[in-house]
């Protein structure tokens, strides 16, 4: 024999050609594996991804990968391996001993491959392992490939997905490139005993054979079981869906039963028809065996600039007297729900959001999302956004779902309209801003209201060369309201045009001290304010509409006015006191505090007893942050009252 016909490890003299070699072998090995195992795949996310959807990003490349590098955007092939031969001859390279091949961002291991070139075949033998970038890991005990990798067959399939789910096939075929065919295959997302792994798991699902037509995108299953705990409990002699490529498409989804005490047996068969690539409906009808048909449906839709959903449903329902016994006849019933939004512009945006309901209970009793405040909110609105300018507006009406619920109370928004300007700095710091907002509230039964109501104010932020700051701000606001029966005292009512103009003064002093303490930093900073503003700011004439609840805490401590609304003005003068304090690690942790309190110099009326605020003495106010690094942040909040000892 000569020299030359001797197989001879790869070295510098046949570089260039083993090399070649080589990389035709993992470029092909690769294709292959993956198109013949991307079956595996489908069975999981085919089931999980909704119409429209994409599934879940792909998992980071594996350590084995990151050594390898591309250029120019081309694919790399690397090779890794105890021992790697080429027989020139006979035209076949073998990698031996923990081989390990990376093609783009995929990972083939086993402990033999084997490139056949005069018969154009690749066999991978013993512990064959495909790791992907979807996170997946397949296994083989065999794997052959020809005819330039379009047809395979492989043995002893298995396949641990990202989520967990397993599928385990005995054989695997693909034929031309296009089909893959897996022979007694078994697919379960429940995970295996650890006392015993060979028991059956929760359920599974067997199939004497599923096909993969990529040319198609289908998928099909022959002969499939749904088994729980290894028990068979549903058979189907055929069962086809899109695979994972397959975003959206025309057809069936999978239908949904059970049972209720009220409709009886309870079947959905969604479908699915894809309009357009921008546009789809899902229609669910619901048959029920104790109850009339139930017909829901999905609209979606996207434009360049704008986004539109609907969901509505209904029925022609049987009559029911209160105890749940029929009466006769049939009532229509069902929901309308609908939102959507357009961008005008950069600037200039528009909302809007149906919600109606055909009574209180139908979305309750036929299972529908509801409200978490038990109030369906129709709205429309229209807002714009320009540097630290905001302006909107919009309307709403309000459908309660309660049965204290009264309709004739429910008011119309119309028009709410709203608009914020803050200036720009001058050289001192100082700046004037300016809010002015348009309501008008109608209803059927009690009290109407129309106001305009504006404010401006001047501030001006001071640093002193000791370190202290200051904030000064001057305020002036007037309020202007046309009202229709406001009960001014119980069996007392008014109508007519009144207002107010109310100036406020208010000046704010910390002063922080900041110290080493070792690898951290500790600040103290007392914080001390005074509000000086008139009293009676709120006549009985004013109906209170948007201030009816207070929510006193560390956060509106120092707000000028601590109402959540306009209705209300917090007059009169009080002092507030308060102290931060903080210790700021080197590494990034944080540990903050904060404790205060504000007293007046009169007892405010219009604050409830549980508000707080309701003594000239408030309750105190804290707040605890604590945070090791960026990734978490724990928040805990206090009020504690020292009249009673609570919190």
């Amino acid at each position: 024999m000569r020299a030359s016909d001797r197989p001879s490890p790869i070295g510098i003299s046949h570089t260039r050609r083993q090399l070649a070699c080589i990389a035709a072998v993992l470029a092909g090995t690769f294709l292959g594996a993956v198109l013949l195992a991307s079956v595996a795949a489908t069975s999981a996310h085919a089931q999980t991804t909704a119409p429209g959807e994409v599934p879940a990003a792909t998992a980071p490349a594996s350590p084995a990968v990151k050594g390898a590098k591309k250029t120019d955007d081309k694919p790399y092939v690397v090779l890794r391996a105890e021992e790697a031969s080429y027989d020139q001859k006979k035209g076949v390279v073998t990698a031996k001993g923990k081989v390990e091949i990376a093609h783009n961002e995929m990972v083939l291991r086993a402990d033999t491959v084997v490139y056949d070139e005069k018969a154009d075949k690749v066999s991978a033998t013993g512990n064959v392992v495909l790791l992907e970038t979807t996170g997946n890991v397949k296994f083989f005990d065999h794997a052959e490939f020809t005819n330039s990798m379009k047809d395979g067959v492989v043995e002893g399939f298995r396949m641990l997905m990202q989520d967990n789910s397993r599928l385990v096939a005995a054989r695997g075929t693909r034929t031309g490139g296009v089909v893959t065919i897996l022979e007694k295959a078994v697919f379960s997302p429940c995970n295996l005993c650890k006392d015993d792994p060979s028991r059956a798991p929760l359920w599974r699902v067997r199939s004497a054979r599923v096909i993969h037509d990529s040319e198609k995108k289908d998928i099909e299953y022959k002969d499939a079981v749904l088994e729980i705990y290894g028990m068979p409990v549903f058979y189907t002699p055929y069962l086809s869906h899109p695979d994972p490529t397959v975003k959206r498409r025309t057809g069936l989804l999978a239908p949904t039963y059970g049972s209720d005490s009220d409709f009886g047996g309870i079947l959905k068969t969604p479908y699915f028809w894809e309009i357009s690539p921008s546009e789809d409906l899902t229609l669910t009808p619901q048959l029920m065996t104790n109850q009339s048909p139930m017909l829901a449906g999905n609209y979606r839709r996207r434009f360049s600039d704008a986004v539109l959903e609907i969901d509505a449903s209904g029925t022609q329902a049987e009559r029911e007297n209160a105890t749940g016994s029929r009466i006769g006849g049939s009532d229509t019933r069902g929901h309308f729900f609908a939102k959507g939004t357009l961008n005008h512009d950069s600037i200039w945006r528009s909302k809007l959001k149906i919600s109606h309901a055909s009574d209180d209970t139908y979305l309750r009793r036929y299972k529908f999302p509801e409200p978490e405040q038990a109030t369906l909110v129709t709205s429309l609105n229209t807002e714009g956004f320009k540097g630290r300018n905001y302006a909107q507006l919009s309307a709403y009406s309000f459908q309660g779902l309660r049965a204290t619920d009264d309709p004739g109370a429910s008011p119309l928004v119309l028009p709410y309209a709203e608009y914020h300007y803050i200036s720009d700095p001058e050289s001192n710091g100082a700046y004037l801003t300016a809010n002015s907002s348009l309501l008008a509230i109608t209803r059927d039964e009690g009290t109407d209201m129309r106001r305009l109501a504006l404010d401006g104010a001047w501030n001006l932020p001071y640093k002193a060369w000791t370190g202290e700051v200051y904030s000064l701000s001057a305020s002036l606001r007037g309020d202007l309201y046309s009202v229709d029966q406001v009960e001014v005292s119980p069996g007392n009512s008014k109508s007519g045009v009144t207002g107010r103009v109310m100036p406020q003064l208010m000046a704010q002093w910390r002063y922080p001290f900041v110290s080493a303490e070792g690898a951290a930093m500790q600040m103290i900073e007392p914080v001390a304010a005074v509000v000086v503003a008139p009293g009676g700011g709120n006549p009985t004439k004013i109906p209170n509409e948007d201030s009816l609840t207070v929510e006193f805490d560390d956060t509106n401590l120092f707000d000028p006015n601590r109402f959540s609304g306009v209705d209300r003005f917090d007059g009169g003068q009080r002092f507030i006191y308060g102290v931060n304090w903080g210790l700021y690690g080197d590494a990034g942790g944080t540990v903050e505090a904060f404790a205060g309190q504000s007293h007046s110099l009169k007892e405010n009326a219009d604050f409830s007893q549980s508000s707080g605020l309701d003594g000239k003495a408030s309750d105190i106010v804290g707040r605890l942050r604590v945070s090791p690094g960026s990734w978490l942040d724990l928040l805990y909040r206090v009020r504690y009252d020292p009249d009673t000892s609570t919190a």
